[in-house]
Formats: C-alpha cells, structure tokens, sequence
C-alpha cells in the first residue's frame, strides 16, 4: 500500500508560503529577486488517522434527542447531552456507560471539558452552569446561577495560561459573557456590551476571549481585566458561531497523539506550555465567524478590527466554522447543504463539498487535519477528504437528524448524535 507522504511547510522569515515564493516573497514581502532568501521547513502531522468506516457501537440510554457531544481532551472519556435533561458520560474502552448526571431542568446542549480532563460543565436552557468530576461522575455543587437566560456557550481558560485549570467564561442568551472560578464557583467578571444575545464564546491562547452575537458583532475582551479590547463589524445579520486556528491545540493542552500520563499538574502545565508554544505557529491567531448573513469572516483580532477576508459563497445560513489544527485551513457548514473550505491565512476559496441533501449542522476535522467530518440533517455523518476534496466515507445508520459530531483527539472513533437518541461511535 502506498504511503501518503509526509506534508511539510515552509517558511520565509517565519512568514508561511502558501502558495508561491513570486506570491507570497516578492509580491507580499516585496523581497527582489536577485536577494538570497533562507526556506525553513518543517513537518506537518506525523501521525495519520485511519478513515472511520464503521459503527462499532450504538449507545442508548438517552430519552430525547442528542444535542451534544464531547471528547475529553485525554481522549478517555465521551460526555454526551440531551433533550432529556442529562447527561452521560461513557466509558470508551468498553463502550458502555459509565454514569448519567442528573441535576438540570432543561435540554442540555452546551459540554465543556476542562483542559486537564478532570471536570465536565454543561450548559442548559434552564439558565445555569454545572460542574462534574467526571471521573467520579458527581456533581461539585448546586448549578451555578448567575444567568438570566439560557446558556450557548463555555470555553475554559487554556491549559498553557493557567496551570490551575480554575477558570472559564460562559455566554448566554442575556446578552452577557461571565467569566467563572470553578473552584469558589463565584463569578469573577461579566462582560457586558453586547446589545442583543450571545451566541458563542472562545478564550484563546494569548488571554483573549472572544464573543459573537445576534447584535451581528464579534467582541475581543481581556480576560485578566474584563475590558473590552475591540469590536469586530462586518456581518449584517446574527453571528452564529466562531472558530480559532489555536483551537485544536488548545482544546487538547499537554496531549498529542501518544497520550502520556502526567504524574502532577505542573508536569501537566510545563508540557502544555511547550506544546503550545512550539505548535501554535507564526503570527498571531486567527478567528473566524459565520453567520445568517450567509457569510463567513476571516479576523486578526489579537491586532486590528478590520477583517482579513469576507468569504462569500453559501446561498444560506453558515451554522458552523472549524479551523483544521494545522491552522491551514478552515470549513463551514450551511444550510445551503454544503460544506464549503478556505484557506485558514487568506481567506480564499478552495472547493464546496456536495453530498449533504439537507443542511449541514456541524463540521470538524481530524487530528491530523487531512480529513473533514460534517453531521447533518439528512441523518447522515460523512468524511471528506482535504488532498482530493472528494467524500471519502460515508455513515449512515442514525435515523434522524445528526445534531453534534466529535472526532477524538487521537483520531482513532468518530461520535455522533441527533434526533433518534442514538449515540454513535465510528471507528476504522
């Protein structure tokens, strides 16, 4: 069988080629060609992940539909939220439950893990917050009260910026991002000056936390002092949801592909750091927002509010953005029933990927950014793949709408849930 060659970048003064030397050197950096110029080079993933092509397990428990589902940054863990107001968390070795928390009112469709993968908080239309150990499947407290409305997202504070792993924000409905110390459980912070409800929060790799709302804006605050730091505008209707190059990385702190066992939380912290670090890339990070305005925009928050780019092309509604781990490239999902990617520095356009007979809910990619999972409302999950552009697998078996799909962060079980309250697992 034919080995995929390893995929390396290359940089000039660490500025990435992403498309050609006379592009990007002497027309962008205005370099002349007669000068002497220094390529560097480095390896892309060094590990690959096998296409899912299976349901190795159809997990039932769940009352009511599936709106949520989540990996541990370890990738031990699935947590996984429904419409019937709890939540689960199963065991992925065995594939079987492990525990159901209890304790909200209402559907359950916000999980976030901490970065340590030690705690679960969820995020509920009954207006509160809850945080689990999720080993012990226990609930820390009563649901954390401090909203006025129903919760849309969570987002802790990285693992490389806090070797405490005590703080995340919350945004909700009331028009309010909240800033949180998990161990206290008190309200640190709420940032507030968004006109119309939050819709989405991410707390990126240089301390900065970044909202979007139906008041069409995407917020840059500081997470240390709660100020805010720049307004990005643009989009001419709601804005959906965000994405952030840094996100992978991020979201999976001290652990890459091998899963090695930390002994203390500073041997945690330390590597997470390094990690970071040594993987976040050039420049700053990057955000990207959709919205119902059928665009998708390209930001530079960390130092300017005007965008990079403004992507257009989807005849409908974008529900969902995600950044490749590499950084290189960014998907969205429509309602258009597509998935459309772009390259994750420029902005431009690359391909649209048909297939979907209805919208397409959410999209994500694998660990080694070479292959794209998208759920939809046609009751199927389906693999792209990034070299050829083309479907590679697709997954049907749930029978209804698929609301939330996860890929493992070490690329080996797809999970997926919807409407049928069926949790599946893919694997190769």
């Amino acid at each position: 069988m034919q080995e995929d060659p390893l995929p390396y970048a290359f940089f000039v003064d660490s500025q990435e080629l992403s498309s050609t030397i006379h592009e990007d050197i002497l027309v962008n950096q205005g370099k002349s060609s007669e000068e002497m110029i220094t390529i560097c080079y480095r390896p892309q993933a060094v590990f690959k992940v096998r296409t899912v092509t299976r349901c190795s397990s159809s997990l039932n428990g769940h009352t009511e539909a599936v709106l949520a589902v989540s990996f541990s940054p370890d990738g031990s863990m699935l947590a996984t939220g429904s419409g019937d107001t709890t939540i689960r968390i199963w065991d992925l070795n065995t594939e079987t439950p492990k525990h159901t928390l209890t304790g909200h009112t209402n559907w359950v469709q916000i999980l976030a893990w901490s970065p340590d993968a030690k705690f679960l908080t969820s995020g509920s239309m009954d207006k509160t917050v809850r945080i689990w150990d999720a080993k012990a499947g226990k609930a820390l407290g009563e649901g954390l009260k401090s909203h006025t409305q129903l919760i849309t997202g969570i987002a802790w504070e990285p693992l490389h910026l806090n070797a405490q792993c005590n703080r995340f924000a919350t945004s909700s409905k009331d028009m309010t991002i909240k800033i949180w110390n998990a161990q206290t459980r008190q309200v640190l912070m709420t940032l507030s000056s968004h006109t119309g409800p939050v819709t989405c929060v991410k707390w990126g790799g240089s301390g900065l936390i970044y909202s979007a709302s139906r008041d069409k804006s995407v917020r840059v605050w500081d997470a240390k002092e709660g100020k805010l730091v720049r307004v990005l505008e643009g989009h001419g209707h709601w804005v959906n949801s965000l994405a952030l190059s840094s996100e992978f990385l991020i979201r999976t702190g001290a652990w890459d592909h091998t899963f090695k066992k930390y002994a203390t939380p500073q041997e945690l912290h330390e590597a997470a750091v390094e990690r970071y670090n040594k993987n976040k890339g050039e420049g700053p990070e990057r955000l990207a927002s959709c919205s119902d305005d059928y665009t998708i925009f390209l930001w530079n928050p960390e130092v300017s509010k005007k965008p990079v780019a403004r992507m257009t092309g989807h005849m409908q509604l974008v529900n969902h953005i995600s950044f490749a781990p590499d950084g290189r490239t960014l998907a969205s999902a429509s309602f258009d029933k597509s998935v459309k990617l772009w390259d994750g520095h420029t902005g431009k356009f690359i391909e649209t990927l048909r297939g979907h007979v209805g919208a397409v809910y959410q999209v994500t990619f694998s660990s080694d950014s070479r292959q794209i999972l998208s759920g939809s409302r046609d009751s199927t999950c389906k693999v792209w793949d990034l070299k050829t552009r083309k479907l590679k697998m697709d997954l049907p078996g749930h029978a209804d709408e698929v609301f939330s799909v996860d890929w493992s962060p070490g690329g080996d079980k797809v999970a997926s849930g919807g409407k049928d309250r069926v949790v599946k697992i893919w694997k190769h």
